[in-house]
């Protein structure tokens, strides 16, 4: 098989006009023989850089190799010693700055693409019912997860794995916090992908307990000191979505990106047969620029709408991953960049009728290291839309913080804790995850979690 080492193997993918219209995964993933194709560029290196790059440190070199092979399972067991979620970060992790950002064949052509090769043993694993549940036996000792999002489906599989009793407390109907609401179908299919790698974590014997909420359902006092866990772990995630606070926002349809995603991915809005109410009209706007405002635009297009971004810096400044900017764009998002909303316009009903803008200049750098917009004199307009839809980042809701004495936060409302365990200043109680972070990605969630569960188990097992 002849291998160009310096150019990416090509993937298949739903053609654009056809996708924009369906709810199906847009990427279709490599055969067999295109993965071991894709698999053979790689340099084995000595000193493999993908590998620090990873935030669960997956063995890349090894699975790769194993790919190379044509041995899928061992690749599938190397992986599944670090991530109990390999389906989904091969779909949805940011690559291109981790672990491929890193591989020496990106220097002067395409990096291998680890991520889609990730995506294919995972998927063959899935396909081909392999076992890759691998516990030690009970050591007596149980540890609660609050969240059953990313960071707390790693740090309940990897205890698990070592022989605690874990049990994840949900707020929602159902597992998979963002991965479950947040992220839509054409990224990352709920029943085959999300649902299938959640019941690998409880195979391991992991418990999830759906509509609990912590704060009012349970405190974290009262799972330490009446419920008998030697631990808590929160990775109750950023669900608190920020908003721009100008004139016109509480009209009827402005949405949040977060209430909309959750309306049509987990309630599944986009289904005629679901009484889920949501309104698309026929314009939206989308405020924002990084990859929840993407999955925002890209949802109402497929609901029947002409969809634009609006964001107000430029796009080099864009936020989201290129694949996703990339994606909307062949689909027809019209991205309207340089542009500010100032005011949503609404008839005396209520109900958005436009929304006034200004368009924007980029002058020196902020403390981001961006260039700060500016708004350029004169420049006010109005945007013809009938919804808005604001994508500007989520903040943790502070319930869990405000019930719990003792746990701090910073100013933004995330907790505080420790960088490398996620020790919070509450004694035997961990954090990790957005709820520390802040908005961020799936895979830095779990790199959180797993440095949290090995430190609740090296703590434990001293004590």
């Amino acid at each position: 098989m002849a291998v160009d080492r310096m150019v990416r193997t090509p993937i298949s993918e739903q053609d654009p006009k056809v996708r924009a219209t369906n709810f199906d995964e847009v990427c279709l993933g490599y055969t067999e023989e295109e993965a071991i194709k894709e698999a053979s560029r790689c340099l084995n290196c000595k000193k493999p850089l993908c590998v620090s790059q990873c935030p669960v440190t997956i063995d890349i070199p090894t699975f790769i190799q194993y790919v190379k092979e044509g041995e899928f399972e061992k690749a599938a067991r190397t992986i599944a010693q670090a991530s109990a979620l390999p389906a989904v970060c091969g779909r949805v992790c940011p690559q291109e700055v981790q672990c491929e950002g890193k591989c020496v064949l990106g220097i002067k052509g395409e990096s291998v693409a680890i991520g889609k090769l990730e995506r294919f043993v995972a998927d063959w694993a899935r396909e081909n019912n392999i076992d890759l549940n691998e516990t030690k036996e009970k050591n007596g000792k149980k540890v609660a997860v609050i969240g059953s999002g990313p960071a707390g489906l790693t740090c309940a599989g990897d205890l698990a794995k070592l022989g605690y009793e874990v049990t994840i407390f949900e707020a929602l109907h159902e597992p998979g916090g963002v991965l479950i609401y947040g992220i839509p179908e054409f990224r990352l299919p709920k029943d085959t992908v999300v649902k299938h790698e959640i019941d690998n974590v409880k195979k391991l014997g992991v418990k999830i307990e759906t509509n609990v909420i912590v704060g009012r359902t349970v405190t974290i006092d009262s799972l330490l000191e009446d419920e008998g866990y030697d631990a808590v772990f929160i990775g109750s995630g950023a669900g608190l979505p920020k908003f721009m606070g100008i004139p016109g926002e509480n009209s009827n349809g402005v949405f949040s990106a977060n209430e909309f995603l959750t309306r049509s991915n987990l309630m599944k809005a986009y289904i005629d047969d679901y009484a889920t109410p949501i309104k698309v009209g026929k314009k939206v706007a989308v405020v924002g620029g990084g990859n929840v405002a993407m999955d925002a635009a890209r949802t109402a297009l497929r609901l029947g709408a002409e969809v634009h971004i609006v964001y107000r810096r430029s796009e080099s400044e864009l936020p989201a991953r290129v694949e996703e900017i990339h994606h909307a764009k062949e689909e027809g998002v019209i991205f309207d960049l340089l542009t500010n909303p100032v005011e949503i316009l609404a008839d005396e009903n209520g109900w958005v009728t436009g929304m006034k803008c200004v368009k924007m200049e980029l002058g020196e750098p902020d403390a981001s290291g961006r260039r700060r917009p500016m708004e350029v004199a004169g420049s006010e307009f109005i945007m013809d839309v009938d919804t808005v839809i604001m994508s500007l980042g989520t903040s943790p809701n502070p319930l869990i913080t405000s019930t719990t004495e003792g746990l701090k936060t910073n100013k933004w409302q995330c907790i505080v804790a420790d960088e490398e365990t996620g020790l919070t200043s509450r004694d035997r109680v961990y954090a990790g995850g957005d709820a520390v972070s802040g908005a961020a990605t799936v895979i830095l969630a779990m790199g959180a979690g797993k440095k949290a569960a090995k430190a609740i188990d090296d703590f434990l097992s001293k004590n």
